[in-house]
């Protein structure tokens, strides 16, 4: 099997996935996996794919990704994660989309708006 590329986004993260056959071998920026996400919510979040269609120790995952916060970054590698799984197999993709994986989640943050304090909220009114 070649090298599976695909891309992830969620709100400002972007990851960039390479997956290859091998031994179940993850890592997130040239560090392990475990290094990287210390938490172990986030490490599920971004396993479950693998998981769902019992592939988790037939690749080996190289991951660069950049921008957002912790959380934001795992769901970018799901993503990106899922959609490597829909190329090397069609069969998974069903299973994948009932999850809710193959689905970019839109949401991004409001631009503030001039006149304001933040995107909605006012400045404070006093009326003395």
């Amino acid at each position: 099997m070649e090298v599976v590329n695909t891309i992830g986004r969620r709100k400002t993260s972007v990851a960039r996935l390479y997956m290859q056959a091998g031994n179940g071998d993850v890592k997130v920026n040239g560090r392990d996996i475990k290094e990287y996400f210390p938490s172990d919510v986030l490490q599920i979040i971004v396993k479950q794919p693998l998981n769902l269609v019992e592939q988790a120790g037939n690749f080996d995952l190289k991951i660069n990704v950049d921008g957002g916060g912790s959380t934001g970054q795992a769901e970018a590698i799901r993503l990106a994660i899922s959609r490597a799984l829909c190329e090397v197999d069609a069969e998974h993709r069903p299973a994948l989309k009932k999850e809710g994986f193959l689905t970019r989640d839109p949401r991004m943050v409001e631009r503030k708006k001039y006149g304001k304090r933040k995107a909605r909220r006012a400045f404070q009114f006093s009326k003395r």
